[in-house]
């Protein structure tokens, strides 16, 4: 959303509330209990327009909240806060307190346009891949990385959302088990929400094997109370294997990204890396485990130089301790900049004003804009959110097509014929403001001819949704009721 605009209907909320607390203070039955309604309100503003929100999001909490006294409060405490102060990482060096001895620098510097703005937003210079492999789904994703990890010699880093104590899960776990046995450095990162039901149980023959395991905002008694940090995961999925081969995207450690374990298994993109990219992922991770274990990945070992490749791309990490919102600046401006075609895909599509504006625009302007999300979704709130979009982004153009055959969660952008991007990031408040996320921009024809071909094989197994349609009875109303909660989905 434009923060620097507030949409005139937003003048009407805030009188709602205004009349809210002047009808509350009036009716209560006790003057005292009026006024100590009305500092809970004002205290509980003070503290949420501290948080610089986006405005719709914070008269939402505030007219939703006003009426929750002491619950209200609980409530924000443990899912409002977005932004957090990561004092132990800064940017780059600063943030790894390393000499630039020890950490050569990752990548070239900018020129000019959007691969300075990743830079300036990021800290993140461009670099150059000696190769991007497109993995279509979880098993083909499982096969390549259990391959890579398997023939490791020196470290093996991972960074996952979910991991799941299941076939895929244990399978990783004890190859994992088994380098760590023979020498090779095995650290895991998990983060305490998503994979929460790895148990101690589970992870003991990889802390015996030597191995070690971190949890990014543990789900702590402590934590909860004191550093409200329930709402804020990472969302990452980061393979580094001996600092040589990346792997990132969407695809998590489950037997539910599994075509072998399952027919119904999430269809899903991610990417292996090769080249001097590696060294700006293996940094990613090194930033996020220095925060979680606060322990340094200083070895130059972790650092070796990489061929430059032929291939031009850029990491942009993105978190709520940084508030350029990198992922969400790049999805607008690419949008803003396209010249012939749009392709988007997403899983939970719920946009904010600047994302709708620009995807719209780029419709009425004559370009080829397509929209791809799972008819069958994991979450009906969302895609009850997401549908109530449909008739606006349907009257400028947009052509909205939904994956008929199981969940797609396959995160993508496709700007003309050269610029592609993809990661681990949703279409939503969720990826863009609250979680830690990580994308890969590439600049290049053959990865942009992959994903087109990619997309386009999937459009095959999708429904396009009619120019003319409109949700109708009660459809339309509980799509809107969801649309209500898009700005804190």
């Amino acid at each position: 959303m434009d923060r620097s605009t507030l949409p005139a209907s937003l003048d009407a909320v805030a009188a709602a509330l205004a009349g809210a607390a002047r009808h509350a203070a009036e009716g209560l039955a006790s003057p005292w209990l009026g006024v100590a309604w009305l500092a809970y309100v004002l205290v509980l503003a003070a503290w949420i327009v501290r948080q610089r929100r986006e405005p719709v999001a914070t008269l939402a909490w505030l007219l939703g909240l006003a009426w929750l006294p002491v619950l209200g409060w609980a409530v924000y405490w443990w899912l409002g806060p977005q932004r957090i102060h990561r004092r132990k990482l800064k940017r780059l060096r600063a943030r790894l307190a390393l000499a630039e001895a020890t950490l050569p620098p990752v990548g070239d510097p900018s020129e000019a346009g959007q691969e300075r703005l990743i830079e300036r937003s990021t800290g993140y210079a461009p670099t150059r891949a000696t190769a991007i492999d497109l993995l279509t789904g979880g098993e083909r994703t499982y096969e390549a990385l259990f391959a890579a990890v398997a023939d490791a010699r020196e470290t093996i880093h991972l960074e996952y959302y979910i991991y799941e104590p299941d076939g895929v899960g244990t399978r990783l776990r004890d190859l994992l088990a088994e380098r760590a046995r023979a020498g090779v450095e095995v650290r895991l990162l998990l983060d305490g929400l998503g994979s929460r039901r790895c148990s101690p149980a589970f992870l003991r023959p990889l802390r015996e094997a030597g191995a070690e395991v971190a949890w990014f905002h543990p789900l702590k008694a402590g934590h909860l109370l004191w550093r409200p940090t329930l709402n804020l995961r990472t969302h990452r999925k980061i393979a580094v294997i001996d600092g040589r081969i990346g792997f990132t995207g969407g695809v998590n450690i489950s037997d539910t990204q599994s075509e072998r374990a399952s027919a119904s298994a999430f269809h899903d993109l991610h990417l292996k890396l090769g080249g001097d990219v590696v060294r700006a992922l293996q940094l990613a991770f090194a930033e996020d485990w220095h925060y979680a274990a606060g322990r340094k990945l200083t070895d130059p070992r972790y650092w070796p130089a990489q061929p430059p490749g032929p291939i031009r791309c850029q990491l942009i990490p993105s978190g709520p301790d940084n508030p350029l919102a990198p992922i969400h600046r790049v999805h607008v401006e690419a949008l803003h900049n396209a010249k012939r075609r749009v392709w988007l895909m997403t899983p939970y599509f719920v946009p904010d004003a600047a994302v709708l504006l620009a995807l719209t625009s780029a419709a009425l302007s004559g370009l080829d804009v397509r929209l791809l999300v799972p008819r069958i979704n994991d979450n009906r709130v969302v895609r009850a959110a997401a549908r109530s979009f449909y008739p606006e982004l349907l009257v400028a153009g947009v052509r909205v097509f939904e994956f008929q055959p199981r969940m797609l969660h396959g995160k993508a952008l496709l700007v003309d014929d050269e610029i592609a991007l993809i990661g681990s990031a949703n279409v939503d408040p969720r990826s863009f403001w609250l979680n830690f996320e990580l994308s890969v921009l590439a600049r290049d024809a053959g990865v942009a001819a992959a994903l087109a071909a990619r997309i386009e094989a999937d459009l095959a197994q999708s429904k396009e949704v009619p120019r003319g349609w409109r949700p109708g009875g009660l459809q339309a109303y509980t799509d809107s009721a969801a649309r209500l909660l898009a700005p804190i989905l």
